[in-house]
């Protein structure tokens, strides 16, 4: 879906019509469409072909495109197909290829942070009346998410939390000191880097905010995802990114810095 957007940006860029993009292929106007709303692939041959076509000269983004035509990774997310929806598989699959990741969550721990005590109680109290086989198959994809910054290739990952976040207790006064236990090893390993902003901050108005960014390979294929109840947002416009990154920066300067966090983290869990 990715790939056929931002070959669609490239044709519009150029003001040429789907029919006249679609006789550089030799093909029609609905085969072209299914090429950029991402329902059919296309290959590494025709993604040059459209790129010369339309004048488009980086060659770092093409490369990049090429990449994504001919890349066939079946991931661990594909055990879930059918089973969560396309949405879980998706930001998976986000996260998988991204070179790096940063996360802004207000009233919760970030999932890649997450144990399982922890991500149990959330889905639980979510979703009352879910069987609980449901919910293990949840908390086990929760936690199959996180080989992107444990594995053996592990993903650059900072994680900006509020202080509200940290003291909620979603389960009880253990899993609360357990949570935040995790986070200060994921930390110490080299995991996360994880920065907290204090309830004390003075114009922070970002309650709202709920916000992952995932790196690309090159800038124009960089994502953001916006968390809300209505769902999980995919945003790639380059106008939304923009304002993305600056809502981002404009978090991260009201946090503390890594060690002042880990401090913090410290006392709160004493706190408890």
């Amino acid at each position: 879906m990715r790939l056929g957007a931002e070959l669609r940006k490239l044709r519009e860029a150029t003001g040429m019509t789907a029919k006249e993009a679609a006789a550089l292929l030799e093909a029609d106007a609905v085969q072209m469409s299914q090429i950029e709303s991402g329902t059919v692939g296309v290959s590494a041959k025709r993604v040059r072909r459209l790129a010369a076509n339309y004048a488009c000269t980086d060659e770092s983004l093409i490369e990049a495109l090429v990449m994504m035509a001919t890349d066939r990774t079946r991931g661990w997310w594909e055990d879930y197909r059918g089973v969560l929806p396309q949405v879980n598989l998706d930001v998976a699959e986000a996260e998988h290829h991204a070179t790096n990741l940063q996360d802004v969550v207000i009233t919760r721990i970030p999932g890649l942070l997450q144990t399982p005590d922890y991500a149990r109680a959330v889905f639980a109290y979510m979703n009352p009346g879910l069987p609980e086989s449901a919910v293990d198959v949840k908390v086990e994809y929760r936690m199959r998410r996180r080989t992107v910054i444990e594995g053996d290739n592990p993903t650059s990952y900072e994680a900006i939390v509020h202080e509200m976040a940290l003291r909620l207790r979603v389960s009880d006064r253990g899993s609360s000191r357990a949570q935040l236990r995790q986070i200060l090893d994921l930390v110490e390993q080299g995991h996360a880097t994880v920065r907290v902003i204090p309830t004390d901050q003075d114009g922070f108005a970002g309650s709202g905010a709920s916000m992952m960014y995932v790196g690309g390979p090159v800038p124009q294929l960089d994502t953001g995802l916006r968390d809300s109840p209505a769902g999980v947002a995919f945003i790639d416009a380059e106008s939304q990114l923009n304002q993305l990154r600056a809502l981002m920066r404009r978090v991260a300067n009201a946090a503390l810095d890594p060690a002042a966090s880990r401090d913090f983290i410290h006392r709160v869990s004493k706190e408890l």
